[in-house]
């Protein structure tokens, strides 16, 4: 019944609305390859190719497509095509998702400020159209903000008597040598957009991170070099963008030089003067600090544009300075060119740095080649399942882990490497996100984690985390007594090492992988307070239950037996630990085994019975989806097809995080005062509520940000 109430008040006068057209998407049958991107001129675009393939991957896939269709008979063929969603062009919305009501509160701007107790969330959930816009001809905006911009500081009282006790002291760091220039703050609106939309699925409190503040980009940016000249030290960008109330940031921040600034002699500077803390003994029982790094995959001519300038000095100073040296930011520069002996002489390895990389991060990068991978990790590496990538097993895009590996080799002073890539922006406060992160993981128990983590957590159909948690064991206990005679490439559920299945030689599991009970007679108490090993921004789901186009890219594995079982998470970004990269490290040189990227570090945690899981951090959409829509399409796709990590990938277009998202970078630059798509910018923003603030969140991928301002 509810079903057929939406279906009555569905309004055809959406489809004929003036709301940009960006979500539009074309039929997404197996069988039509046509990929959509997202438009940056509000013109829809359209080219042939599958996701992330080239040509002759393509041609690969349609060859395997081919066999598989041959085995299961040609009913399939019938079954999809009578599944097939309608084109574009037979009704022009291919897609259920198109149906729902744009949400367009994000884009309610600082003037519309409210405190958090006023504040109502412009969801409906697909129940009722979205209260979006303060349209009422009768509220009169303020000229500017009507609250202050406030300093925000998620650290510890680092001086309290009660953090002493059990830490050793944190000495304030600085930006010069001659400790003249304190690492600066940023700065946030202590409320919210009145019908700022809420994200779908993760949580903020669930987290610990905070959720009653919001970000703009003068807070956000200007104690970086935004919005004031570069004859000041800054770099001369936002200053035509609509500022209203701007100035009291920089009353309160100032103008900062960066024109000078050695980003690596400040992290050494810093991490000197509080070694104290990261030492192994410790005095007195006091708790150690771990230390983190936080590695950015770049490479020889990479354009380093001003607005991305911003957000890596925001990295190195909320990560490293502002912390008293737990993080240190580090570049790994990919030089593409393979003939250059970066590894042969010091003035080449200079040279080649010094002219790819600005000179502000000199001291904070390592230089890298392929070639220099074939060495360290030499063939052969056999009995690979399928190349579907069509690349060299050492190429970057199918072992982009091999780098890492070898950067943990070489610092092993690191408890923890942070997987980043250079397309990730993050609105709110990098070690207020990253240290909660770490933080919740390391309080989440082993029991059930792995069924969790495969799921995307929907607050709003699945209660609190609590409650997700008692939901899925649930759900786990019914599906292994109902399911005892489906094959599956792993146990239900996994507990500790799983290495039950024909291979060609791995290593033994650590003792301390072990489960100390079994898993009925665990009540969610082990792994509670341990440092998970791996902690990804997607679910670790199953290859095997989808058409993820790289599932079989298992290598060093005995071909003449099934497949090992595998986990993935898509997008490589992650947190890893020594523990992790030291066993990764080892099957890949001593035992030949690798994976695609994203596949390896969850696999390796799988059959190692290493600590991993998916952090729910709050990921929004441009649409109101229905929340039970979303659990059931998200959750329990009918088909292998149907899968979010495969061709079912449309229906993360409109998130604000996932590899191929559109709304992912159109949201960052709204934020930042372009003009998107025919919308915002200086002259809508002015004449509008004003700039946007957003509470923090991950945005991916960000592959401009030097739109016109309008």
């Amino acid at each position: 019944m509810r079903t057929l109430s939406r279906l009555r008040n569905l309004n055809p006068l959406r489809i004929l609305s003036n709301r940009p057209r960006y979500q539009r998407v074309p039929n997404g049958s197996p069988f039509d390859f046509q990929r959509y991107q997202w438009p940056a001129t509000g013109k829809e675009r359209w080219r042939l190719s599958l996701p992330r393939m080239s040509t002759v991957k393509f041609i690969a896939f349609a060859i395997v497509s081919i066999v598989v269709l041959a085995i299961l008979g040609g009913g399939v063929h019938h079954q999809v095509t009578k599944r097939r969603p309608k084109t574009v062009e037979e009704n022009g919305l291919p897609f259920y998702w198109m149906h729902y009501w744009r949400l367009d509160g994000y884009y309610n701007g600082v003037r519309t400020l409210v405190s958090p107790a006023q504040y109502e969330s412009e969801n409906g959930y697909n129940m009722s159209e979205p209260h979006t816009h303060l349209e009422d001809p009768e509220v009169k905006l303020a000229p500017e903000p009507p609250l202050d911009p406030v300093r925000y500081d998620p650290y510890p009282d680092w001086e309290s008597a009660e953090y002493l006790e059990q830490h050793e002291e944190v000495h304030k760091c600085y930006l010069d040598a001659e400790e003249t220039v304190e690492a600066p703050d940023i700065y946030a609106y202590p409320g919210l957009p009145q019908h700022m939309s809420q994200p779908m699925y993760g949580s903020y409190k669930e987290l610990g991170l905070e959720e009653n503040v919001c970000f703009e980009r003068f807070g956000r940016l200007g104690p970086y070099g935004y919005g004031y000249n570069e004859s000041v030290g800054g770099l001369g960008i936002g200053n035509l963008s609509e500022r209203a109330g701007s100035e009291k940031v920089f009353q309160q921040s100032g103008h900062i030089d960066y024109s000078n600034v050695d980003w690596g002699s400040a992290q050494k500077r810093c991490f000197e003067k509080n070694k104290a803390r990261f030492a192994e003994e410790q005095p007195n029982g006091k708790k150690r600090t771990e230390r983190h790094a936080y590695v950015l995959r770049t490479w020889t001519g990479y354009d380093y544009q001003p607005h991305q300038l911003l957000s890596l000095r925001a990295m190195i100073n909320e990560l490293s300075l502002k912390s008293g040296g737990e993080y240190d930011v580090h570049f790994l520069v990919h030089v593409k060119n393979n003939s250059i002996p970066i590894w042969a002489s010091p003035r080449i390895y200079q040279e080649t740095l010094q002219k790819h990389v600005p000179r502000e991060f000199w001291n904070i990068s390592t230089l890298w080649s392929e070639k220099q991978m074939e060495m360290y990790y030499p063939e052969p590496f056999p009995d690979n399942f399928a190349n579907m990538a069509g690349s060299n097993l050492h190429g970057v895009y199918r072992s982009a882990h091999f780098p890492l590996q070898w950067f943990s080799q070489q610092y092993p002073e690191y408890d923890f490497v942070w997987n980043w890539e250079m397309d990730l922006r993050y609105t709110g406060h990098y070690w207020e996100f990253n240290t909660r992160i770490g933080e919740w993981a390391q309080k989440q128990p082993r029991k059930g984690i792995w069924e969790r983590s495969k799921r995307f957590w929907i607050p709003e159909q699945h209660g609190d985390y609590d409650n997700f948690t008692k939901f899925v064991e649930q759900e786990t206990r019914e599906v292994d007594i109902a399911a005892n005679d489906v094959q599956r490439s792993g146990p239900v559920p996994l507990w500790g090492p799983y290495q039950d299945f024909p291979n060609r030689g791995m290593l033994a599991p650590l003792n301390e992988t072990i489960p100390p009970t079994s898993y009925e007679e665990d009540n969610y108490e082990w792994g509670v307070g341990e440092h998970a090993d791996l902690v990804v921004f997607n679910p670790l789901f199953d290859p095997a239950m989808t058409n993820w186009v790289f599932s079989w890219d298992v290598t060093g594995y005995n071909r003449s037996v099934p497949i090992p079982p595998r986990r993935a998470a898509i997008i490589t970004v992650a947190r890893l630990s020594k523990r992790l990269l030291n066993t990764m490290h080892e099957e890949t040189w001593r035992m030949r085994h690798t994976m695609f990227p994203e596949m390896w570090p969850p696999s390796v945690c799988m059959h190692h019975g290493l600590k991993a899981v998916y952090a729910p951090h709050p990921v929004y959409f441009d649409r109101d989806w229905d929340v039970e829509t979303m659990n059931r399409v998200f959750n329990y796709p009918k088909e292998i097809w149907d899968s979010l990590f495969g061709w079912g990938e449309h229906n993360l277009l409109g998130s604000s995080f996932y590899y191929k998202s559109g709304f992912s970078g159109a949201l960052w630059r709204r934020w930042l005062g372009q003009w998107e798509n025919g919308e915002g910018g200086k002259k809508q923003e002015e004449a509008g509520s004003g700039r946007m603030c957003l509470r923090g969140s991950l945005h991916h991928p960000v592959k401009r940000e030097n739109g016109p301002v309008g």
